[in-house]
């Protein structure tokens, strides 16, 4: 499984800063790029996750605040346990979902099927393995660009250093956006209504 450390040392791979004596990037200057390009890969091709929930009885509502690293809503479907799976058409406002059912639930668990941000730590990620290098040339990207912005005027080792590392780092992020929207997907039919206007 990749971990953190993993992509970090493929990042300065990319960016041929391997003397770590004599790194151009630190650590925490690494892990920052990779959250910002972990962010637009979640963003591209989330996770999808699923988890079951239990209904109040009585009461139509759910809450995606209980969903770890939320990003959209895509089912839900009542009771849990149905084969085939049921469905059910739903809102969703600030946080709130709310059933479109005649009656309301008894308290049965309902399955929830979302979309999640992907994690990476020191202990792992949810990343699929063909996102890794993906990943890492988009962090390289961005590391470039903004150790550039920096280097503006100020000396360098080597005659427009900052402004190549610029022109390079942006072809990087031109081919990361380019393979988020391979890897994207096409968005599946959801049982969502939208919510009447007032």
């Amino acid at each position: 499984m990749t971990t953190l450390p993993d992509i970090r040392d493929r990042v300065r791979t990319n960016l041929r800063d391997l003397d770590l004596s004599a790194a151009r990037w630190s650590d925490a200057e690494l892990d920052r790029h990779i959250e910002r390009a972990l962010a637009d890969v979640s963003l591209a091709a989330p996770l999808e996750a699923t988890t079951t929930v239990a209904t109040t009885p009585g009461s139509r509502e759910l809450s995606t605040s209980v969903l770890p690293d939320f990003i959209e809503l895509r089912a839900v479907e009542l009771p849990a346990d149905a084969f085939p799976h049921r469905a059910v058409p739903f809102t969703e406002w600030a946080g709130a979902v709310t059933l479109d059912l005649a009656s309301p639930p008894r308290g049965e668990q309902a399955r929830i099927r979302y979309l999640a941000r992907h994690t990476l730590d020191e202990e792992g990620s949810t990343l699929p393995e063909a996102l890794d290098a993906v990943l890492a040339g988009g962090a390289a990207g961005y590391a470039a660009i903004a150790w550039a912005a920096f280097a503006i005027d100020r000396l360098n080792a080597g005659e427009d250093v900052a402004e190549r590392l610029r022109r390079w780092g942006e072809s990087r992020l031109g081919a990361f956006r380019k393979q988020l929207r391979a890897h994207g997907r096409p968005s599946p039919l959801r049982s969502r209504r939208l919510a009447p206007a007032d």
